[in-house]
């Protein structure tokens, strides 16, 4: 997974492209996850893995295809705490989001597949937070009106 890591980091820094060193961090990541992945659940059925990297104007985009017909599936709830693994697309997903990203799977012509994600070159601007004293759901407070 480390030669992985380092292909898309330096690859993206060849290319001198505008990529901020939080997404460089977050692409690391994910092709790290995304390669695991692949390895762990693809092997038997997939000798080779690919990794794609594209870079486009206002995205870049990372592609891991192996040879194994199935769509993975992120667990729709947190592991056990007694299991060490099976987290790794949850965390993927929480990471493409986070950067107003999006992730796809498609089939590949020879009957493997690609999962492929897309994150912008520019960070989605962060929400105000709350004040800690309100709930979440409670909308936001509006100072009262002066005194006349």
């Amino acid at each position: 997974m480390p030669r992985a890591r380092h292909a898309v980091r330096d690859l993206v820094r060849r290319r001198r492209a505008p990529v901020p060193d939080e997404l460089v961090h977050s692409l690391s990541l994910i092709v790290s996850e995304l390669v695991t992945n692949a390895v762990r659940h693809a092997a038997l059925l997939s000798a080779e893995i690919g990794v794609e990297v594209s870079l486009g104007a206002g995205w870049v985009r990372l592609g891991v295809e192996d040879g194994h017909p199935y769509r993975p599936a992120a667990l729709a709830a947190e592991p056990a705490h007694e299991h060490t693994g099976g987290r790794g697309l949850l965390l993927v997903k929480a990471t493409v989001a986070e950067a107003g990203g999006s992730c796809e799977v498609e089939q590949t012509a020879s009957g493997g597949k690609v999962v492929r994600v897309t994150l912008p070159l520019t960070p989605l601007t962060p929400l105000t937070p709350l004040p800690p004293s309100t709930p979440p759901w409670a909308p936001p407070s509006t100072p009262p009106s002066p005194a006349r």
